[in-house]
């Protein structure tokens, strides 16, 4: 595991930090006694200090999901906690978990907010709601849905902690309790046994909303050992959330079919956008699972890209077996992908495609076309008011738009422990890098033809600007782009 180097100055708020012209990676400083840097979850001092200073630049697209996010009725100063002591989801309960994931998006956006336009009032919010909820929250209890509550709220109750973790009124030590005691030991348990289940009872997204628990858990607690498991069930584990086990197969394309899209669309969005997740939290402490087995996770994203795009997508066979272990047991096979609404979005696509076309240089002409679809991206509230609107934290526009690393092949030129690896690093803000991993645009995880809007180099600027609605021309060259798709599209 790598570390990330380097200092981050800097106090929040708007016009601190990177300039409106500087190139924005992630460069994570570690706390003075801490394993792991901090801010860093889903979003480190270089991120919030970009994020403020190009919206007090008045830059696009930033503005816009900087206006998604003020609009949410989550992210108002004067929201007020509703903590329960046991939260239950699912069958045969009290259910309550709304309550939670609601509390839970109103402390993340209050303090995305307050990071970016500096009001103090919403720091001061969310972490009241943080501390109401450290202060009684003691179980989470219900039916097998428990394991789907602590991972989801639980990933996303330590990023909000981490945005205010420096808060003096902030009650850091019992936001650490209540991760490792409450949240996390459900997410491992399910790890290590699947609620009894056989292997492969459960889809991927059960096993990635432990592993995002487990990670943040980890990060924000500065449990090494924490951080260890979850990174190696990402890689190897057993479950059909895995990395190789999500995505069987990879085609010669370079296309990678997400197995539960054999399911449903819903479900596979919000698989892609859990593991995402899981590899930006990594990656902002030096540990490269963007990369990991050939870029794998950027091939299945692709994918889903594609086919929720309404493009045509192979699908190879997948049974299942199901059932209990020493109970009942059964199989069900998928044998193609299902059906798709076009119209059916999460914002979870512009952190992916700026990680890789961005930080990577490469192309990822699909992602970057539902990124484009999807923005500006918002958050919880923003996607209809049952739990499914509120997997992802979201507002990806904002948080994640980058400017393109001058030097975005560089770490994979030389081995990581190398002088000229390390100068690259530092060049490039020390983004992590590993030795080996892919990073050059020459990686095939998009259509052959490299004509498509989110190519790097020139094309990809249209791109970009029709996801930011920049002018009516960048509109224009869209779809003119769009219409020569169309014409040698027949042979994709």
């Amino acid at each position: 595991m790598l570390k990330a180097t380097g200092a981050a100055a800097g106090a929040a708020g708007i016009g601190v930090g990177a300039g409106v012209g500087t190139t924005a990676l992630a460069s994570p400083a570690l706390a003075a006694g801490s394993a792991f840097a901090h801010p860093g979850l889903l979003h480190t001092r270089t991120d919030l200090d970009r994020m403020a200073a190009k919206v007090k630049a008045g830059a696009r697209p930033y503005t816009a999901g900087f206006a998604k996010l003020t609009a949410n009725r989550h992210a108002q100063s004067g929201w007020r906690a509703n903590p329960q002591a046991t939260v239950y989801r699912g069958a045969g309960s009290p259910q309550n978990y709304a309550v939670l994931y609601n509390d839970i998006h109103a402390a993340y956006q209050n303090a995305l907010r307050y990071h970016v336009s500096g009001e103090t009032a919403h720091a001061d919010t969310a972490v009241a709601i943080l501390n109401a909820w450290s202060g009684k929250l003691t179980s989470i209890q219900g039916s097998a849905d428990r394991f789907l509550a602590a991972g989801l709220y639980g990933y996303q109750f330590a990023n909000a902690a981490e945005l205010v973790r420096g808060h003096g009124d902030f009650a850091l030590g019992r936001a650490q309790e209540v991760m490792r005691n409450v949240f996390y030991p459900l997410s491992d348990s399910f790890l290590s046994d699947h609620n009894g289940a056989v292997i492969t009872n459960y889809w991927p997204n059960w096993d990635l909303t432990a592993i995002a628990c487990a990670l943040a858990t980890g990060i924000f607690c500065d449990d090494r050992a924490v951080v260890d498991r979850a990174v190696e069930y990402f890689k190897h584990g057993d479950g059909m959330g895995s990395v190789k086990h999500a995505i069987p197969v990879v085609h010669e394309d370079g296309l990678a079919e997400w197995v539960e899209s054999g399911r449903d669309q819903g479900h596979s969005l919000l698989g892609v956008g859990l593991m995402g997740t899981v590899c930006e939290m990594a990656w902002n402490q030096g540990i490269d699972l963007y990369g990991y087995d050939d870029s794998r996770f950027l091939k299945g994203a692709q994918y889903v890209a594609k086919w929720s795009l309404g493009g045509d997508v192979p699908y190879t066979a997948n049974t299942r077996k199901k059932g209990a272990i020493g109970g009942w047991s059964g199989s069900e096979t998928a044998t193609e992908a299902a059906g798709v609404d076009p119209a059916m979005t999460r914002p979870v696509w512009a952190m992916i495609a700026n990680h890789y076309t961005k930080r990577r240089g490469m192309s990822a002409s699909y992602v970057t076309r539902a990124a484009a679809k999807a923005a500006p991206e918002g958050g919880g509230g923003d996607y209809g008011p049952n739990s499914g609107g509120y997997d992802q934290l979201g507002f990806g526009t904002l948080a994640f738009t980058r400017d393109k690393a001058m030097d975005a092949a560089a770490p994979a030129s030389a081995p990581a422990s190398s002088p000229a690896a390390s100068g690259a690093r530092a060049h490039a803000g020390a983004s992590p890098s590993v030795a080996g991993s892919p990073a050059s645009p020459a990686s095939p995880a998009s259509p052959a033809s490299g004509r498509d809007l989110a190519a790097t180099g020139s094309e990809e600027v249209v791109g970009w600007a029709a996801a930011a609605g920049v002018t009516a021309v960048a509109g224009g060259l869209l779809l003119l782009r769009r219409r020569g798709r169309v014409r040698q599209g027949a042979a994709e």
